[in-house]
């Protein structure tokens, strides 16, 4: 079962990278970077990724797995950025087949 979190959280992870930035992501990652990039204090940024105003891109790249839940605890994935800076997740729902249905920022 562990090899399969591991499996699924990458999975999650690849797809908030792919659809950041899309139309269809509109309120999934796009939004949660966009929003923290102007509620985050500028140090915040500076001290994870040595810039006050990073890319937006990079910081999907601090993104951390906070929780794995549902049947199987495989069916959501919740990604946040680190020091429990926010209450905000991305999560990542997965079908019945294994396949990934939706990506969200929630609270």
């Amino acid at each position: 079962m562990e090899d399969e979190v591991k499996k699924r959280a990458n999975l999650a992870l690849a797809a908030i990278k792919q659809a950041f930035g899309t139309e269809a992501d509109e309120y999934g990652a796009t939004l949660f970077v966009s929003h923290h990039l102007e509620e985050i204090p500028r140090d915040y940024w500076k001290k994870h990724l040595g810039a006050d105003k990073p890319e937006p891109s990079a910081v999907l790249g601090l993104l951390e797995l906070k929780s794995n839940w549902g049947e199987g605890e495989i069916e959501n994935f919740d990604f946040s950025l680190p020091d429990d800076v926010t209450q905000y997740v991305i999560s990542v729902n997965f079908d019945e087949g294994g396949e990934i249905a939706g990506i969200s920022m929630e609270s």
